[in-house]
């Protein structure tokens, strides 16, 4: 008895795949409500009887031999999967015979109440539901109370959870075998919902169909440029020059530009590479380190002051913007510088250097913008070292008198070349005496 159970259910779970597709898409998938059945049963109280009985052949009842009744049931979903169900059963069979092979010809009856749960394997929603059944049931037989176990299987079939078709097979097993014996009990039935009608989920119309003429993503009911293919940050409307501003509303569509200009460029009126609005002379070119304005020139002569040596005194560009030394200042420099003499072999001054030293200190005292080099030269004889100091200190020597006599020392400077820049031949006395020089040059930068 068990295979066959066994089997009926693995039965039932092979047709549940077969039809899971066959979800009911309007019907409530949540728990079932409440439900009241008709049913017509079937009692078999001999198959158990044979298929525990090893010595008698086992033998199945069949349907002309069953005992038949009818029940009535309420059923209630607890969850999407689990319903809890009450049925009262109606049988009549002659239940104080003992064995189902004597004769019987008394008819008695029997009442059974039976709460049971019910597990589906899928939700409710589904057409075809296979469920197990396992409960407690007691009944009244003609004059006597029993209890027994009822576990089985059964299929419902879903009408729109509006009505259920109903078919179980339980297996009864006896609690109390004097009242009643085990038996196999088979039922069909309709169950009905009384509660208030679930209305029927009327599917949404379709979305009426989306236009994107351009193309461009953008819906035309959201596109303010439906023709044209644009970006979704511009509602749809192109940028040619990528500025963020559509070329609907771009003064310049194809030069980047700013909301502030209607996507222009800002202006630069003096074309000097710096815009207006960073440029403090807008209309006058200028350079990027004075802000857009023009080198400045403060002694305005046309020399700018980066230039200028001299940028408080106006002076030609071929003096570097300093004013021009007079030919007599330059003449009185040079008379000075040939009329310098020394101790053979010395740096010491001799007294008559002293006048036209003295002239010199006084031009450079008169301007003091003047500035003096002195160059200190020897002739080539003797040793090259040697030579070179000589110079150099006689060199630093008019320099030293100079500065005594009240010229700035920062506008003198002293160098010494020893024999390395010879103005005449060496080879000579004349020569040599040439060479033999202080060179004195003034300037005013």
């Amino acid at each position: 008895m068990k295979q066959k159970l066994v089997l009926l259910f693995s039965l039932m779970l092979m047709a549940s795949g077969l039809f899971a597709q066959m979800e009911l898409k309007t019907s409530n998938p949540a728990k079932k409500g409440s439900l009241f059945g008709i049913h017509f049963v079937g009692a078999d109280f001999k198959t158990p009887v044979t298929w525990r009985n090893t010595a008698s052949d086992r033998t199945s009842t069949q349907s002309r031999d069953l005992d038949y009744g009818f029940a009535i049931s309420w059923w209630k979903g607890l969850t999407s999967r689990v319903d809890f169900s009450t049925r009262i059963n109606a049988i009549l069979h002659d239940y104080s015979v003992k064995d189902r092979n004597e004769a019987t010809t008394k008819t008695e009856y029997g009442l059974e109440l039976e709460p049971t749960i019910n597990v589906r394997a899928l939700k409710d929603n589904y057409f075809i539901n296979p469920f197990l059944t396992v409960g407690i049931g007691g009944g009244l037989y003609t004059s006597k109370f029993g209890a027994y176990v009822p576990t089985g299987v059964g299929v419902q079939f879903n009408f729109n959870s509006v009505g259920y078709l109903m078919v179980q097979a339980n297996y009864h097993w006896t609690l109390t075998k004097e009242k009643v014996k085990d038996n196999l009990m088979y039922s069909i039935g309709w169950a009905q919902n009384f509660g208030p009608e679930k209305p029927k989920v009327v599917p949404p119309p379709p979305p009426p169909p989306v236009l994107d003429r351009d193309g461009d993503g953008i819906n035309d009911d959201q596109d303010k440029c439906p023709d044209t293919p644009g970006l979704a940050a511009l509602q749809g409307c192109p940028d040619k020059d990528g500025d963020g501003i559509a070329d609907g509303d771009d003064a310049c569509p194809d030069v980047a530009g700013v909301a502030k200009y209607k996507g222009c460029p800002v202006p630069d009126t003096d074309k000097d590479g710096i815009n207006d609005e960073q440029d403090k002379c807008p209309t006058v070119p200028g350079v990027a380190r004075y802000q857009g304005c023009p080198i400045p020139d403060t002694d305005a002569d046309g020399v700018n002051d980066e230039e200028d040596k001299c940028p408080n005194r106006a002076g030609p560009a071929s003096n570097q913007g300093c004013p021009e030394i007079s030919k007599e200042v330059i003449e009185k420099v040079n008379f000075a510088a040939k009329n310098v003499f020394f101790a053979t072999g010395s740096f010491k001054l001799l007294p008559k250097s002293f006048k036209s030293l003295d002239e010199v200190a006084a031009i450079l005292k008169a301007d003091d913008l003047l500035k003096i080099q002195i160059d200190g030269h020897t002739d080539a004889q003797g040793d090259d070292a040697k030579n070179q100091t000589l110079s150099d200190n006689r060199a630093k020597a008019v320099k030293d008198y100079l500065v005594s006599k009240g010229v700035t020392e920062a506008n003198t400077n002293s160098t010494g070349y020893g024999e390395t820049k010879p103005v005449a031949d060496n080879k000579t006395a004349a020569g040599r005496a040439k060479n033999r020089r202080v060179e004195m040059t003034v300037r005013n930068f």
